[in-house]
């Protein structure tokens, strides 16, 4: 049995007997005597996709979905779909907007590392590895000696994902990305 201490992003629980994966939470802590810890939980419904918002106390236990992880290859993508192939069986499956709930910022050609999460035999989703290689093709130019402290800067990756990363990184920078939150690590060597 799990229990809120564990929520992460990615983590699959049984919610109202229902297969769920935790798309995104936030923590709230009432500042009254005795309140309890608040989880605003997003869930999406592993079977049918639904989308729920919920709020969920500290403490309250869950089952963990019975799951099976295959590696994956990416394909391809036509801006609607995303394509993979399960690297055991050879199939090919595909994966919508609404599947993929922003991993598809992450994912670019030639990437390994990636899951495929089935249930009963059928792909509902897939994993991402923890971090991710991205190539930075729009971002503001450097100025050297601007400040004494270090400065961050918006740029654009060749997926669409917007990072924060520091003043040294220039257009053409190969960059590695947390796919748990989408903050800078470091850059590519």
């Amino acid at each position: 049995m799990l229990d809120t201490t564990n929520f992460k992003k990615g983590l699959c629980v049984v919610h109202r007997d229902q297969p769920c994966i935790i798309v995104d939470y936030t923590v709230s802590t009432p500042t009254a005597r005795g309140g309890n810890t608040i989880f605003k939980t997003k869930l999406r419904n592993l079977k049918t996709g639904q989308i729920y918002n919920d709020t969920i106390r500290s403490g309250d236990k869950f089952s963990e979905v019975d799951l099976e992880r295959h590696s994956a290859s990416y394909l391809y993508n036509d801006g609607k779909r995303w394509y993979f192939m399960d690297d055991e069986s050879y199939e090919q499956f595909d994966l919508g907007l609404e599947e993929m709930s922003g991993d598809e910022l992450y994912i670019s050609d030639g990437m390994e590392g990636i899951q495929a999460v089935l249930i009963d035999g059928v792909v509902v989703s897939i994993q991402l590895p923890l971090s991710v290689a991205l190539d930075v093709v729009e971002c503001d130019p450097s100025i050297k000696g601007a400040t004494a402290q270090a400065q961050l800067k918006p740029a654009v990756c060749s997926t669409g994902l917007k990072v924060q990363v520091p003043s040294y990184v220039e257009i053409g920078t190969r960059i590695r990305v947390d796919t748990r939150d989408g903050h800078f690590l470091e850059r590519e060597k």
